[in-house]
């Protein structure tokens, strides 16, 4: 009596192989946002999705920073960072608008030409 045949089992290997690529693909590919230095709660707006790429960020108490420089020096590295692109500003919603209104006057008086208001989408 002839023994019953098993059907032969597909190599599990090249599936992983693939599943790995995809992976390393997609970890390469992923644009990871740099993390703001506090904690902020933007405005709500509709609009465009932002990098936070040229960033120059306000907190509530009115702190300053752009990268690792603080104070009215990061407004001065800002503005001469971003001379031929758009700054963006990062203000907190809290922010009272006269401050915000103080640093856009000192933004002008050091040259900024473009200042884009990041704001949370709703």
């Amino acid at each position: 009596m002839p023994r019953a045949r098993r059907s032969a089992r597909e190599p599990v290997v090249p599936m992983i192989n693939v599943v790995f690529l995809l992976l390393i693909f997609f970890l390469m590919t992923a644009q990871i946002a740099p993390t703001a230095p506090f904690d902020l709660t933007l405005p709500n707006a509709s609009g465009d999705e932002d990098t936070g790429q040229n960033a120059l960020y306000i907190s509530a108490s009115g702190e300053i920073a752009y990268d690792t420089v603080r104070g009215g020096a990061a407004l001065a590295q800002a503005v001469a960072a971003t001379a031929d692109r758009p700054l963006r500003l990062y203000a907190d919603a809290t922010l009272p608008a006269a401050t915000l209104a103080k640093v856009l006057a000192q933004l002008t008086a050091l040259g900024a030409t473009r200042v884009e208001i990041v704001t949370e989408g709703g």
